[in-house]
């Protein structure tokens, strides 16, 4: 997977998944559903735009052809793969347990073997409660870390499930590596998604990022997205790079 698409789609998730809390947001100040969907729609689509204007200039600049863009780009771009849909439908659960949770409607033995299990799969998660602790958010506490663990979970069945696959998404990389050379070679690619992989790993997963964020972060839309998208795109990201690590060798 060039760096190209990876950011486009990683753009038009993020601009999606912020528009939809934005809605979400607007929605519980009281405002007017339609007007705030006009708003936050014509918003979202000006940025994406902005930002995938600037995703295809890199693209049409790393030596992807002669070809026009436009001519290269066709329907079956549109469509995600196995791995693009799974990891869709774990953003849409992910979204809808930070929306539609409610303490006391959602509780029990369940949520704290959840909570207790991240607390020892996920250091990240530990220092995000202790963050959200610290800043006294009172009963806004419970929801967020139950989403933040929920999120991780799906995260990691999520690179479990595209991991027993590497084998074939290798494969189709390098099929489309021999077809449609690149500036970027295989070796370069997996070392680039490595090198920020581990950053990520170290600021999500470890932890390190959530110290060093202000209270207010936490209760807008930056903290919905931190919580609910972040872990996700970090889980999709490791997974190109192991692809991309297993394309840049020999096939066996």
């Amino acid at each position: 997977m060039g760096v190209a698409r990876l950011l486009a789609k990683g753009w038009v998730v993020f601009c999606l998944f912020a528009g939809a809390h934005a809605v979400n947001l607007a929605l519980g100040r009281g405002e007017q559903p339609w007007e705030a969907l006009q708003a936050i729609a014509v918003c979202v689509l000006l940025f994406g735009a902005m930002g995938l204007l600037f995703i295809a200039g890199f693209g049409a600049s790393s030596g992807a052809g002669a070809r026009p863009f436009l001519l290269r780009l066709k329907p079956r771009h549109f469509v995600p793969g196995f791995d693009g849909a799974v990891l869709l439908v774990f953003l849409v659960l992910s979204f809808a347990v930070q929306v539609f949770l409610r303490v006391p409607a959602f509780g029990g033995s369940s949520v704290e073997a959840l909570q207790r299990a991240m607390y020892f799969v996920v250091p990240g998660h530990i220092s995000l409660v202790t963050r959200l602790m610290a800043c006294a958010l009172g009963p806004r506490i419970f929801p967020l870390a139950l989403a933040s663990a929920f999120t991780w979970l799906l995260a990691i069945i999520f690179v479990a499930s595209a991991v027993s696959r590497i084998r074939l998404t290798a494969g189709l990389l390098r099929l489309e590596y021999t077809m449609r050379p690149s500036a970027f070679g295989p070796t370069l690619l997996a070392a680039l998604y490595g090198v920020v992989a581990i950053v990520c790993f170290q600021l999500l997963y470890v932890g390190s990022a959530y110290a060093w964020l202000g209270c207010g972060v936490y209760s807008g839309l930056t903290g919905l997205m931190l919580i609910g998208l972040a872990p996700l795109l970090l889980a999709y990201l490791i997974v190109a790079a192991l692809a991309t690590l297993r394309a840049s060798g020999p096939e066996s």
